[in-house]
Parts: structure tokens; sequence; C-alpha cells
């Protein structure tokens, strides 16, 4: 009973000095950068010894690669809870998009997920990133929505290439000052656009 105890508490420990690194790290990547923030000031934010450091992560790179797939994490969770899968395929597709851009306006995430996440991780690691979390949420509306025959069947992979980096470039954009009306505006017309043609209330197609 003791032993197991102690292996739990030993357990605990570890999962809190790995959490309270990739906090610190978080913090100091999106106020100066990666680049402008070394190893030793994220173990001082943290609290722990350099030590402590490399006993989790081989090195700040891949500290950085567990905070972006936290971040990557939390995006997915708020589009899975505003699009469950038991919603209307096409609206839990739209509210999903509307989840994305209002998690995207998370203060440093745009740096951490679009700017500093491919020019750290390099393309392919991002993209493996993004086919675990947010990308794998869109892709799975995407066939939800073409099964349910309410959108045009596309060939899934490249459809969802193509939509993530049109979500992209709007997170940059309202990051940057852009109305997000407008662009919301025209990413619900882009998925309108792939919409199969619906029977209005008065019975015509439209």
């Amino acid at each position: 009973m003791q032993q197991s105890s102690a292996r739990r508490s030993n357990r605990d420990r570890t999962e809190a000095t790995r959490a309270d690194l990739i906090a610190a790290a978080r913090k100091l990547f999106t106020e100066k950068s990666y680049a402008e923030t070394g190893t030793p000031e994220i173990v001082a934010a943290a609290g722990v010894t350099r030590g402590a450091l490399y006993h989790h992560f081989a090195d700040k790179q891949a500290l950085f690669a567990a905070v972006v797939e936290q971040e990557a994490q939390a995006v997915a969770d708020e589009i899975y809870r505003a699009s469950p899968p038991s919603s209307d395929a096409r609206d839990a597709l739209i509210a999903g998009s509307d989840a994305y851009l209002a998690a995207m306006r998370a203060p440093g995430r745009t740096r951490l997920l679009l700017l500093d996440g491919p020019a750290v991780l390099g393309r392919a690691a991002m993209d493996a990133i993004d086919n675990r979390h947010g990308n794998r949420s869109l892709r799975e509306g995407l066939v939800a929505a073409m099964r349910a025959n309410t959108m045009t069947r596309l060939p899934a992979e490249a459809l969802t290439a193509l939509l993530a980096s049109a979500f992209d470039r709007a997170a940059l954009a309202i990051e940057a000052g852009a109305s997000s009306e407008d662009y919301r505006a025209v990413l619900m017309a882009l998925i309108d656009g792939l919409s199969r043609s619906r029977i209005s209330a008065s019975g015509r197609k439209t």
C-alpha cells in the first residue's frame, strides 16, 4: 500500500513538474518568441532545476513541441465542444469553424501554432500535430457532411488541407486587426459553396 502511494506521489510530482515547465515555456514563448527565450529563463519561471528540464525534455525544441501540441489539443477540444457528433453535419461544420476562430483569439496562440510552430518544428512536424488535433476535427466534419449528402463529395485529405489553410489565414489576418466579420462571411461562403443544393421552405431547390 505504501509503495503504491509512493509511486502515485512520485508520478504526481513528475506530472506537476512537466506541467509547470510547459506553462512557463508557453508564457515566455508567446511574450518573447521561441528564438529570444533561453532555457535558464524557463527553469527560473517554472521554479525547477535545469536537470529537471532535461529529465522531461531532450532540449528547448522538444519543450516547444510539447507546448504546441498542448495548444493544438486545446483548440481541438473547443471545436469538439462546439460541434458534437450528434449535430447536423453542416451545422456542426459551421459551429466548429466559429469555434476555431474564437479559440485562435487566445493570446499568443497564432504565434505558437501558425508562425513559430512551422518555423521551429518544420512543416512536416507541424502538419502531423495539426492532423492529430484540429485538422482531424475538420476532416471528420467534412466526411460527415459528405456522408450525409449535404456536401459535394471531394477527396477528403485535399479538401481538409485547403480549408484548414483558409482558416489559418483568416486567424492570422484577424490577429493583425482585419475584420473578423468579413473573414467569417467568406469562410461561410466557402462552406456553403461546397454544400449540395438544399430544399427551401417554398419547396424549390436553392
